[in-house]
């Protein structure tokens, strides 16, 4: 066993946690009367390189989420993600979940964490089904949970994500009166892009353009972000057409900045891609941190996203600050 002591900052925290590779303890302490003695187990898990720490609340109740999420999720003083995902019951669904992102604030879908909660509810033995039922704050999901039979762990996940919404008031986006935004000009920092704006549950802006790796998407991201066209702010999706079945996106999340991966930012892209007449509809979707495949169905409308999980580590958080 391994002892790590480091003096923090005054809003500290102290985190327990087992390696993925080694057996080691590394305990972060900084005590203060300011903190509760009370301790939190977490998980941290990823899909495509979203990662986020997840709670089960059956055990482990979390009073104020968005406090607690803006602490952990700072990679330098925290225990770093994307944002907290809050897995419970549900009176509609098997289990529900809450998300919230870095910054505090909550959001109504993500795709790569509801992915990751059906690998959590199903290898932590809290159900033995592999078709579930997911109550998000964007409606019910529904999640097929495939098995690798070798190991009797969940391997990949194919998420039921709903209709795409184009409707621009419940998007919502405010463009010249137009009932759906499809390839229209927009001007940000001061040049012209083409935005398409499709709802996975929460707002997203699809904007296609080439050299996408060497946009400066910490400068442009945050204008499309609080851009006065999305009232409630955006998630934007910049998207290389590789071709008619394999796209290339990097994403700036609303709330969280730039991540590896948004599975709705993803769902976003393929029906964009669609009705801009680029790819068919069904697609593999390349992004910093993985793949995902996509598939519209248009007559029913209904996208489903394919991915892996998979669990990072766990630890316990000690030294809470009474919020």
């Amino acid at each position: 066993m391994i002892l790590f002591s480091r003096e923090g900052r005054s809003e500290g925290f102290s985190v327990l946690f087992l390696t993925r590779t080694r057996k080691d303890v590394f305990l972060h302490k900084n005590k203060t009367k300011f903190f509760s003695e009370d301790t939190m187990k977490f998980t941290k898990m990823q899909g495509a390189g979203n990662d986020y720490i997840y709670f089960n609340t059956f055990e482990e109740p979390v009073e104020n989420p968005k406090a607690l999420s803006i602490l952990l999720s700072d990679r330098h003083f925290g225990v770093g993600g994307d944002g907290i995902v809050l897995i419970g019951k549900s009176a509609a669904a098997d289990f529900s979940m809450r998300m919230f992102n870095a910054d505090g604030s909550e959001a109504g879908m993500c795709g790569n964490a509801s992915r990751c909660v059906g690998k959590f509810v199903h290898d932590k033995g809290l159900t033995s089904k592999t078709e579930i039922s997911l109550e998000t704050k964007s409606g019910v999901k529904y999640l097929q949970l495939f098995k690798d039979e070798a190991r009797g762990t969940i391997a990949s996940v194919r998420v039921d994500m709903g209709p795409a919404i184009l409707d621009s008031a419940q998007i919502p986006v405010v463009y010249n009166g137009l009932p759906s935004v499809v390839n229209q000009p927009i001007v940000v920092d001061g040049r012209e892009y083409r935005i398409t704006c499709v709802s996975m549950g929460n707002p997203h802006a699809v904007v296609f353009m080439k050299g996408i790796d060497d946009l400066k998407i910490e400068a442009v991201g945050p204008q499309f972000e609080n851009h006065p066209a999305f009232p409630q702010r955006t998630n934007t999706e910049f998207i290389e057409v590789i071709n008619p079945n394999t796209l290339k996106m990097r994403v700036w999340e609303r709330g969280s900045g730039e991540t590896l991966a948004c599975g709705t930012g993803a769902c976003a892209a393929a029906v964009a891609s669609v009705l801009n007449g680029f790819t068919e509809p069904k697609v593999s979707v390349k992004l910093r941190g993985g793949e995902l495949e996509i598939e519209w169905k248009q007559q029913e409308n209904r996208v489903y996203l394919t991915g892996g999980a998979e669990f990072v580590f766990e630890g316990e958080i000690a030294d809470i600050p009474n919020f």
